[in-house]
């Protein structure tokens, strides 16, 4: 039943693949389809700093990555750096630490971030804290698009 079915499938697409080369490319306009770009958007991230014991770490930065790093962040080439590492690792540090998770309870200091944008093709909306172990390592992983903190 299903060799008849794949060889009617097989005649149907070789009877139609001449006529799809045939019409001229001007004359109806539905030539053969140029090939499709490639498309990759840079990616653009805020990152909004508070509270992380240095006075020019602190503010709202923007990091552009992709091609030639750039923005006002203060580490643009590095940060992008890091963030092609995470990628390329298929590491996603942005993701919040999951609810189930045992972290030690320790206070890394008050240091707070924000990071919104795009990266990776996705949506980025991510909060960081340096509130308990787990926080503490997500934002040490971040660095340095997110900055060394004093406690």
């Amino acid at each position: 039943m299903l060799r008849p079915l794949l060889l009617a499938t097989a005649a149907t697409v070789a009877a139609l693949t001449p006529l799809a080369t045939a019409v001229p490319a001007g004359a109806t306009g539905l030539g053969p389809l140029p090939p499709l770009p490639l498309l990759s958007s840079p990616d653009t991230l805020t990152v909004s700093i508070e509270r992380s014991g240095h006075s020019d770490a602190n503010g709202t930065f923007e990091l552009e990555c992709g091609g030639t790093p750039g923005g006002t962040h203060p580490a643009a080439d590095n940060a992008c750096k890091r963030l092609d590492q995470l990628a390329k690792a298929g590491e996603n540090p942005f993701a919040p630490v999951p609810e189930d998770r045992m972290c030690t309870q320790q206070h890394g200091g008050p240091a707070t971030a924000h990071i919104t944008g795009s990266w990776q093709g996705r949506t980025v909306d991510a909060h960081f804290s340096r509130a308990n172990g787990c926080e503490i390592d997500r934002w040490e992983n971040l660095r340095p698009v997110l900055p060394r903190v004093k406690a």
